[in-house]
């Protein structure tokens, strides 16, 4: 497992995000892990898995809401999806390279205008 996926593995739904200038920027919504094997944004179509939660996640509505080919960036590395009320669409995509730490917040090596915003 790699370091990004130990810290994408500690964080949880409704955690603080911090960016890098140290700015609160909003709380977790969406916790994606890596999958390698991901090169669309389509749902599998293959078993998700035993739980509940990976099905729902299976069959969410279309995340990462981002262009195709961030979106295959994202979860291809995994990403944090960030409910926040800087941006209109009130949402932002961290992906889980630029995670700096996870303590009782999440870190950023990042600034807040460096991450993309939910379409």
């Amino acid at each position: 497992m790699s370091q990004q996926d130990t810290a994408v593995s500690r964080i949880t739904t409704g955690m603080p995000v911090v960016d890098s200038t140290g700015a609160g920027i909003g709380t977790v919504d969406l916790v994606q892990r890596a999958d390698p094997n991901a090169v669309t944004v389509q749902a599998p179509t293959a078993d998700p898995g035993g739980s509940l939660d990976e099905l729902i996640e299976s069959t969410a509505a279309e995340e990462p809401d981002v262009p195709a080919d961030l979106a295959a960036r994202l979860l291809h590395g995994g990403y944090l999806k960030v409910s926040t009320d800087l941006v209109p669409t009130g949402a932002v995509y961290v992906p889980a390279d630029r995670i700096a730490a996870v303590h009782a917040d999440v870190r950023l090596d990042v600034p807040f205008s460096a991450l993309p915003v939910e379409e």
